[in-house]
């Protein structure tokens, strides 16, 4: 292994750094972007018993920001509930656009990795070809191991950029999708708290209405 690494020549080392640094990324992703840590299961259920029972204060809206990216959306929107509906769903959507930058950490480097590897592949090619002209020059045709020191720096090169990208692009695409999706079902769960605070507000009117008549 080693070997292919020294005679892939120079170019070989940013190669072995993409790679590295994709792997990285994509572990820390797959890790990162686990639907149970994102958007934890029956969570929006538990805010909105506290809601309902009134018992929501601000230290267990603090608690739900640390919780997750959703429990994040759901605090900000709680926050400002008594703000009315437009301002809580502006405030939802503010956040959820932070909240979507943090998910996509390090897809972006990803993405250049996967796009820049075959070019350090062809580089690679360029330069041993290069490599096995000069020796032509020098020592012309007639043995062939003047040739083949160029010819496999070009071909080795050419494959590991290929080897690194592929994988690279197929976890870039895999991880935008993952987040697309995640991004949609926590777009679900805050209608369905906002939908649920509307709800509220609107049996509280008619019953606040019955007790000033009353009194």
């Amino acid at each position: 292994m080693w070997e292919i690494v020294i005679a892939g020549g120079p170019v070989m080392w940013p190669i072995l750094l993409c790679s590295v640094i994709a792997a990285a990324i994509i572990l820390e992703r797959l890790w990162t972007l686990q639907r149970k840590r994102v958007i934890p299961r029956e969570l929006t259920d538990k805010v909105w018993k506290l809601v309902e029972t009134r018992t929501l204060n601000d230290r267990h809206i603090e608690a739900l920001a640390r919780n997750s990216p959703l429990g994040r959306v759901l605090a900000a929107g709680l926050a400002n509930r008594s703000q009315g509906r437009e301002i809580m769903k502006e405030v939802i959507e503010d956040t959820g656009r932070h909240v979507v930058h943090e998910l996509e950490r390090f897809l972006n480097p990803l993405g250049t990795i996967a796009a820049i590897t075959p070019l350090l592949g062809l580089l690679g090619t360029v330069t041993g070809m290069i490599q096995a002209f000069e020796a032509i020059t020098s020592q012309g045709v007639g043995d062939p191991q003047v040739l083949s020191g160029g010819i496999g720096e070009a071909l080795i090169t050419t494959a590991a950029g290929l080897i690194v990208a592929i994988p690279s692009l197929i976890g870039f695409r895999y991880l935008r999708g993952l987040v697309d999706f995640l991004v949609v079902e926590m777009e679900k769960e805050a209608m369905k708290l906002v939908q649920a605070m509307d709800r509220m507000a609107a049996q509280a009117g008619p019953a606040s209405r019955r007790r000033e008549a009353a009194s």
